[in-house]
């Protein structure tokens, strides 16, 4: 899969695309909400999409014979949260499978309910926990990071498994997750590592709107100028 490759059969492909739909169109709602309300955050907005598009175009040799990808999903959910997210993730993913033959139309629903939905939700609900403990965002984006990237192949290896239970889907789930866990976790500390940079990158040039889209607080804004 791109994260899946390939070819799903018809009942599983309708069915990661029914899932999806519902969210991409939220998403939508709320990208029309954050801009008409924040103008001067679009840059921001294609900033993170570009970085969706960069990260997950990269197709890395694994180990085990496969291949790795980045998800760049962090730092679009640490923005803008899961659901502006999927948006970003679903023009991603369909450029990619129509133009540069990287998933496939059948997998495209699939590939958008993990790259766009579970690993951004993961990234998002990681980086709102940190930072009611109190510890930096700097932390917080990095765990959000690692979490949106493993939790996509998480995903992914769970649908796959779905759709090809051999011998059983526990059995399916293990191999799977077997295969993407060689590359994927070392991929993701690098994937967080670079998040973190550009969050940081972001926060010193433009606080003001990390600011109004509450990313960060007065006090932070502060300290940062």
């Amino acid at each position: 899969m791109h994260i899946m490759e390939g070819f799903l059969p018809g009942q599983w492909c309708l069915f990661w695309y029914l899932l999806a739909a519902p969210v991409v169109a939220y998403g939508i709602k709320q990208i029309k909400e954050i801009t008409d309300k924040n103008p001067e955050s679009k840059p921001l907005l294609a900033v993170s999409g570009a970085f969706i598009f960069v990260l997950s175009s990269l197709k890395l040799p694994s180990v085990t014979g496969s291949s790795s990808h980045p998800t760049g999903n962090g730092l679009s959910a640490v923005l803008f949260g899961p659901a502006v997210t999927c948006v970003l993730a679903a023009i991603v993913l369909v450029f990619q499978a129509l133009l540069l033959a990287h998933g496939g139309i059948t997998t495209l629903g699939a590939n958008i309910f993990s790259m766009g939905i579970i690993g951004p939700l993961a990234a998002w609900l990681m980086y709102k926990s940190i930072m009611k403990t109190g510890l930096s965002s700097s932390i917080a984006v990095f765990f959000a990071a690692f979490a949106g990237d493993i939790f996509t192949y998480i995903t992914t290896a769970s649908q796959l498994s779905l759709a090809f239970p051999i011998p059983s889907f526990g059995a399916a789930f293990f191999k799977f997750m077997i295969v993407f866990a060689y590359t994927q976790i070392p991929l993701s500390i690098a994937e967080a590592i670079l998040t973190v940079v550009i969050f940081e990158y972001i926060l010193k040039l433009r606080p003001d709107i990390l600011r109004s889209l509450k990313i960060i607080g007065p006090k932070k804004v502060e300290e940062t100028v």
